[in-house]
């Protein structure tokens, strides 16, 4: 009986304590959710608007989808769209291989941190920094702007971060593997082809679609590098909203947002994979 009485006594203790230990902790809790709050509340509200029958961004009048159906109607805006699609894509598969390459130089040729700190600067820059860069190089080249300059400006951006993702994959595949592989008579196209790639696809495929998502939102640099005939989707947001916020803007950027947050979940996942192979 003893027994039993010290160990509930015990067992009151500690959940005294961990009761104690909560109720200390509620001052910490209270800005963390006012940031949480802070950061999307204002997305939360976009969201809801866009599904507001009525033209008045301030009042709810119903639930409806014919912002959304009113995207579709213009023109201007589904060539837009087009064009941020294309970049996306195109930066997306440019970034991916050749910040493949790029991660499997540094990890195989090069020592010391200079070169990695080189090729992943890019994505540390300002986009203002990056974008007049850019822009200064495509003038003193006579480099025609459009969605050419658009999708090679993308790509230098997110080429940096792919090159980063790999690099920390790179760094937990076993090279025994390769070794074998050489040692058996495979070339080094072979080798990476064969027997690096596979390893990294994860890793891969996560840069591939994060450099999908940040093309697909990206203003700063595609307004410095491109013509003023050719505009992405969010340069056209942008041209929207200065005469004011419209629904249309708001259902805009929910499908822009879906687009998001679908590429990042992908990311995630396949980040996951990665860490468990």
């Amino acid at each position: 009986m003893s027994t039993i009485a010290a160990g509930r006594t015990a067992g009151d203790k500690n959940v005294r304590r961990r009761g104690a230990r909560h109720g200390r902790g509620w001052h910490l809790r209270v800005p963390f959710w006012a940031a949480i709050g802070f950061l999307y509340l204002p997305i939360l509200v976009v969201t809801a608007m866009s599904f507001n029958a009525s033209s008045n961004l301030f009042s709810w009048s119903g639930f409806s989808l014919k912002w959304y159906a009113e995207i579709f109607r213009s023109p201007e805006i589904l060539a837009s769209l087009g064009n941020t699609l294309i970049v996306a894509a195109a930066a997306a598969v440019l970034a991916t291989v050749l910040g493949t390459l790029t991660a499997v130089g540094i990890h195989r040729y090069t020592r010391g941190g200079l070169i990695r700190a080189i090729a992943i600067a890019p994505a540390m820059l300002p986009d203002l920094l990056l974008a007049i860069g850019l822009l200064s190089l495509f003038t003193l080249l006579n480099f025609t702007l459009g969605l050419l300059s658009v999708i090679l400006a993308h790509t230098v951006f997110a080429m940096a971060f792919v090159t980063a993702i790999v690099l920390a994959r790179l760094a937990q595949v076993d090279p025994s593997l390769e070794e074998a592989s050489r040692d058996l008579g495979a070339t080094p196209a072979r080798t990476l082809l064969k027997v690096t790639v596979p390893q990294l696809g994860p890793a891969i495929i996560s840069g591939g679609l994060l450099a999908f998502t940040l093309s697909l939102d990206e203003f700063v640099i595609a307004f410095f590098t491109t013509s003023p005939t050719v505009s992405t989707l969010p340069i056209n947001i942008y041209s929207m909203v200065r005469f004011g916020v419209s629904p249309e803007i708001n259902a805009l950027a929910t499908m822009l947002l879906g687009l998001t947050v679908l590429a990042v979940l992908g990311t995630q996942r396949l980040t996951k994979i990665a860490d468990s192979l």
